[in-house]
């Protein structure tokens, strides 16, 4: 089983990564978050600090692009590839956000297969790189996912990451097994699941369901839990106890806090550790009303004090 981490946009940059990778394992792929495609004028690729080589020093990561005009593509492939060296992009077709949608990016573009396929067929025939895909089952249909597929079964397509919910349902409902089984019957390249791996059972079920399964996008169930990928790979020690692992989060939480600190300002901090802990409530079991009051402190100082307090206090 290899496992990936998910590109959380607002979380999972290097600074977040590279604390998580010192402290935990399992991890053995990276997708980074999403960065915009440009045209050469206006790109300045120099400033992406997420793909720095001396920002990524414990595992290869991938670039995720987000746009939807075929050029911009081959021109922001073409800087990355002159400046950093890399030779996999992933595009980013299944993001759900509102803000991204009504751009007819992201899951936007689902419901216009011609405009993803012009994408990908510019990216083939100007570039040298290994292209893959995340998207969704559409964004209010069903069927936009497998005719996509289908259309682009004709390229070389790397890999597909598949999130088998709709992007009009964002995270709610359960994820639609059988819409995604569908894919798996036409798929021509890998896939890789995404979505609601909560824990290492979830991951076993599976792969039990699906066999050729072997690559699985952990996200928003691995910042509940952060040793998930470890239980998943088996990794952590039958001998570790329930306070080792309240030792090692609260290292990791400090390092975290260090690393945050040593490039944002308090207040920035401040916003990133609150979205962070809307994560961190489900491992240390805050109630609806502890997590509310948590999250209306207006100091850093006094906000950090209390999740260390809450840290060495509460069972995990």
């Amino acid at each position: 089983m290899k496992l990936w981490l998910a590109p959380l946009h607002g979380i999972t940059y290097y600074y977040f990564r590279n604390t998580f990778l010192r402290h935990f394992s399992g991890i053995d792929a990276i997708i980074t978050p999403f960065v915009p495609v440009q045209e050469t004028n206006k790109l300045n690729v120099g400033k992406w600090l997420d793909f720095h080589s001396e920002n990524n020093p414990y595992c290869d990561v991938i670039p995720q692009l987000m746009g939807n005009i075929p050029a911009h593509f081959t021109d922001t492939i073409r800087a990355l590839q002159d400046h950093y060296g890399f030779t996999q992009f992933n595009w980013n077709i299944g993001c759900p956000m509102n803000a991204i949608v009504r751009k007819q990016r992201g899951c936007g573009i689902m419901p216009f297969p011609d405009n993803v396929e012009a994408v990908v067929e510019e990216v083939f025939n100007k570039t040298d790189c290994r292209f893959s895909l995340k998207m969704r089952l559409g964004l209010k249909n069903r069927d936009e996912a497998y005719q996509i597929m289908e259309r682009l079964n004709s390229y070389p397509i790397d890999f597909w990451v598949i999130h088998p919910r709709l992007g009009v349902e964002q995270y709610a409902y359960t994820v639609d097994l059988e819409n995604f089984a569908k894919l798996l019957t036409i798929a021509k390249a890998p896939i890789i699941y995404s979505g609601d791996i909560l824990t290492p059972n979830d991951a076993l079920l599976l792969q039990e369901r699906f066999p050729q399964i072997d690559n699985i996008m952990l996200g928003r169930g691995i910042l509940k839990n952060p040793f998930l990928a470890e239980q998943i790979q088996k990794k952590s020690s039958s001998v570790e106890t329930e306070e080792d692992w309240k030792i090692r989060f609260y290292n990791f939480y400090k390092d975290l806090a260090l690393n945050y600190l040593s490039i944002k300002p308090e207040r920035a901090t401040l916003a990133n550790f609150k979205e962070l802990w809307h994560y961190f409530s489900v491992l240390y079991k805050l109630s609806p009303l502890q997590l509310q009051q948590l999250l209306r402190i207006e100091s850093w100082n006094d906000f950090y004090a209390k999740t260390l307090e809450i840290i060495v206090s509460e069972h995990v």
